[in-house]
């Protein structure tokens, strides 16, 4: 059965798509830890994040080092944080959590809650950053 990532990846949920191309997709985590909590997963379901064969791991992290990029141009953080949890959905995953004190980057930590008008505007805010080859296609 498909994971609810692989499901947002074939447009059957909605996510708020932050950044994409063929092989990654970067949305906003809607139980977030902070503003801004993106995760970003390779197109491809593979359940465990450290299964990714190099090439697509090594893809993964330069497609986050620029999601993370434009998430501390458009998010006010002290920096962007990094976790590999996985144990909530079966598909690799990796966590970027624009955070400003370190608490805020502990998985357990309280999650926000954001309504719908919140997400969309945070999406937007960090869009406008995300450089033209991994920009969303309308």
């Amino acid at each position: 059965m498909a994971s609810v990532f692989t499901k947002i990846v074939n447009g059957e949920l909605p996510a708020y798509k932050i950044a994409e191309n063929d092989k990654y997709l970067a949305f906003l985590d809607i139980n977030p830890l902070a503003e801004g909590h993106t995760l970003v997963i390779p197109k491809q379901e593979i359940d465990k994040f450290f299964d990714l064969d190099d090439d697509l791991l090594a893809g993964l992290i330069v497609f986050a080092k620029k999601v993370a990029q434009a998430l501390e141009k458009a998010i006010e953080c002290k920096r962007v944080g990094s976790l590999v949890v996985g144990t909530e959905v079966p598909h690799a995953h990796l966590h970027l959590i624009p955070f400003k004190s370190e608490p805020q980057v502990c998985i357990t930590a309280p999650k926000l809650k954001l309504t719908q008008q919140e997400f969309e505007q945070i999406a937007e805010k960090i869009r406008k950053f995300i450089p033209e080859e991994i920009a969303v296609k309308s």
